[in-house]
C-alpha cells in the first residue's frame, strides 16, 4: 500500500486553516485493467478442459481414420500377411494394385458407380425441389404428406426387389446405367424430400407475398426467388444423395448383370479366385472407389458445411 498526502485549505484560504489528510492508494493496475484480465480468466476454459476436448477429437479422428488405414495396409499385404493376422506386412506388395487393375475392369465400375450416382442426385432433386415447394410454400399435400413421404424410405429395399425387377425388366431398363440411375434416384427422393424441407419452411413467408405482388406466379417464385435462397441446401442434398447411390450394392446387384453396367460395389463383391478371396486386390480397389467421393466432399465441404447448418437453423 502506498500513502498520499492532501491539503485541504480552510474558507479563508489562510495557511494555518490548512489540515493535512491522509489517503490510501491501493498498488497495482488501474480498476479497468482489473476488469479485464479477470474477464479473460472467466472465459478462458481450464487445462484441464481443454486436454480432455482435444482428447476426445484426437479419439474420434482416430476411430474414424481407423478403417481407411486398415484397407492401406491391407492393400499391401501379401496373402501370407493377411493369413497370419499381421498388422503391418512383413513386405510391401505392390503388386496387389496392379492385380486389382488387371483382374478386373475397376475403372469401368468407377465410372458406372459415378454416372450412376450422377443420374440418382439430378433425378431426386428434380422431384423433390418442385414437391418441397409445393408442401412447405403452398401448403399441398396435408400435414401428413412428409410423413407418408419419409416412410417410403422405412421399409429394408429387399423388401421391393421383386416387384423393383420386374417393372425395369419391363420398361426395359435392366442391365442399363442410365436405367440404374433412374430407378435409384426414385428410391432416394424421399431422402431427398425430407431433408430439403427444413431449408424451404425457413423461408419467411413475406418473400413469397411480395413476389406474388410484384407479379410473379408459382414457377417463378420458385426458379427466381425461392431456388436461390436454398442453394447450399440443395448441394448439400445432392451431395448426400450422390453418396447413397454410390455405395449402394443391392439394387445394382439385382438390376446390372454385365461388367459394363455394374458398379464398383458390385465389382469389388466379385473380385474372387477360384479357392481364395483376393483381399489385397479388394482393398486397393476400395482406396481407388473411395478417392473420387473424398474430393467430392472435400472440394465442395463449404457448401456442404453450410448446408446443413443453415438447415438446422428456424
Amino acid at each position: 500500500m502506498t500513502m498520499s498526502t492532501t491539503i485541504e485549505r480552510g474558507p479563508a484560504g489562510s495557511a494555518d486553516a490548512a489540515t493535512t489528510r491522509a489517503m490510501t492508494v491501493p498498488d497495482g493496475p488501474p480498476p479497468r485493467a482489473r476488469r479485464a484480465s479477470s474477464a479473460s480468466r472467466i472465459g478462458r476454459a481450464p487445462r484441464g478442459v481443454v486436454v480432455l476436448k482435444w482428447a476426445v477429437i484426437a479419439i474420434a479422428i482416430g476411430f474414424t481414420l481407423l478403417p481407411i488405414l486398415y484397407l492401406v495396409t491391407m492393400s499391401f499385404k501379401s496373402p501370407d500377411d493377411i493369413l497370419s493376422t499381421r498388422i503391418l506386412p512383413s513386405r510391401i506388395a505392390w503388386e496387389n494394385w496392379a492385380s486389382a487393375f488387371e483382374q478386373a475392369p475397376v475403372l469401368v465400375y468407377l465410372r458406372n458407380s459415378l454416372i450412376a450416382a450422377a443420374i440418382a442426385a439430378v433425378v431426386a432433386l428434380a422431384v423433390a425441389i418442385p414437391a418441397n415447394f409445393a408442401m412447405a410454400r403452398l401448403r399441398t399435400g396435408g400435414s401428413r404428406s412428409m410423413a407418408l413421404i419419409v416412410s417410403a424410405y422405412v421399409a429394408p429395399p429387399i423388401v421391393a426387389v421383386i416387384p423393383l425387377f420386374m417393372l425395369v425388366r419391363t420398361a426395359g431398363l435392366m442391365d442399363n446405367v442410365i436405367g440404374l440411375g433412374l430407378i435409384e434416384g426414385l428410391m432416394v427422393t424421399p431422402v431427398a424430400v425430407w431433408l430439403l424441407d427444413g431449408f424451404f419452411r425457413g423461408i419467411p413467408e413475406e418473400i413469397d407475398e411480395a413476389a406474388q405482388i410484384d407479379g410473379c406466379g408459382p414457377v417463378r417464385t420458385l426458379v427466381r426467388i425461392v431456388l436461390p435462397l436454398v442453394a447450399p441446401g440443395v448441394v448439400a442434398v445432392a451431395i448426400i444423395a450422390f453418396i447413397l447411390v454410390y455405395n449402394d450394392f443391392l439394387i445394382p446387384l439385382m438390376l446390372t448383370q454385365s461388367t459394363a453396367s455394374q458398379t464398383l460395389p458390385v465389382g469389388i463383391a466379385l473380385m474372387q479366385g477360384g479357392r481364395e478371396v483376393m483381399f489385397g486386390q479388394m482393398a486397393a480397389a476400395s482406396l481407388t472407389g473411395m478417392i473420387p467421393v473424398y474430393l467430392l466432399a472435400l472440394f465442395l465441404q463449404r457448401w456442404l458445411v453450410g448446408g446443413l447448418t443453415q438447415g438446422s437453423i428456424k
